[in-house]
């Protein structure tokens, strides 16, 4: 891969909004072609237009991660318009909330299969061509990949499946020449927050954070793409995911305390 995206080809899943629009805002800037998949095609379309317009280069690919052979058609697009392959960024997600004991085992698998097997399915579809232009892949995780916070089971086991997955491929893939890009970002501006534990969008619904802690998608775009250019094993987007993280990783016991302290505090029963 080379140090700038100028002529490279970045196929985004989950790309019709939130992070993965951004970054395919952001790989067009920076001269890249981008190919967009994701369910739903009107909005593709017209982020395939808007990139167009302002001379660069985008193809769009209705896929779904969770089904079998869609992530391959998307490569395959990828491959007859622009005849590579250089980056795959495994982006499509959600997130299933909700106490363990009131989950369904399908709701787990829901997660799971969207989430884990989503990215895997975009990992293998993806490696032929990535060796083959001794590319990158960047897989989304989350803080939620360090961090396991009360109520919040099903998409934390997701993301700190997909973070040993990143480490995995990291070693697999190295002699390939293929880069491993793990990205855990904290609270972003995405619609992730207004979607149900079926996986659907609320469209009305408010954004429950406060403005000041959620960063821009551009911003965090631009950070993630610097980071898959300079070919890096990891990127931890926003200060306060700095910060959570740094502290699962050096004091367990404190994170573990306040974790303890925030349940009790939802469920009523004081500190």
């Amino acid at each position: 891969m080379a140090s700038g995206l100028a002529g490279q080809v970045v196929l985004i899943t989950g790309a019709s909004s939130g992070i993965g629009a951004a970054l395919a805002r952001e790989v067009a800037r920076r001269g890249g072609r981008v190919v967009l998949s994701a369910r739903r095609e009107g909005r593709l379309e017209a982020l395939a237009r808007e990139i167009r317009a302002g001379g660069g280069e985008a193809l769009t690919v209705r896929c779904d991660v969770t089904r079998d052979g869609d992530v391959e058609r998307a490569v395959a697009a990828a491959r007859e318009a622009f005849g590579r392959l250089d980056v795959a960024v495994a982006n499509a997600g959600f997130g299933v909330a909700g106490r363990v004991e009131a989950l369904s085992l399908d709701d787990f698998r829901r997660q799971f299969e969207t989430n884990v097997f989503g990215v895997l399915r975009t990992v293998k579809a993806a490696l032929p061509e990535l060796r083959r232009s001794r590319g990158g892949v960047a897989i989304m995780g989350s803080a939620s990949g360090y961090l396991a916070a009360p109520g919040m089971s099903a998409y934390s086991m997701s993301k700190f499946a997909v973070r040993a997955l990143a480490e995995t491929l990291r070693g697999e893939l190295h002699d390939d020449g293929v880069a491993v890009t793990h990205v855990a970002p904290g609270f972003v501006e995405s619609e992730i927050r207004r979607i149900d534990n079926a996986g659907a969008l609320h469209e009305g619904a408010r954004e429950p954070l406060p403005r000041w802690l959620v960063m821009p998608a551009k911003t965090a775009a631009r950070q993630i793409l610097d980071a898959i250019v300079a070919r890096r094993a990891e990127v931890i987007v926003t200060g306060h995911a700095k910060l959570g993280v740094a502290l699962a990783r050096h004091a367990p016991d404190l994170v573990g305390a306040v974790a303890t302290r925030l349940s009790r505090k939802a469920r009523g029963k004081g500190p």
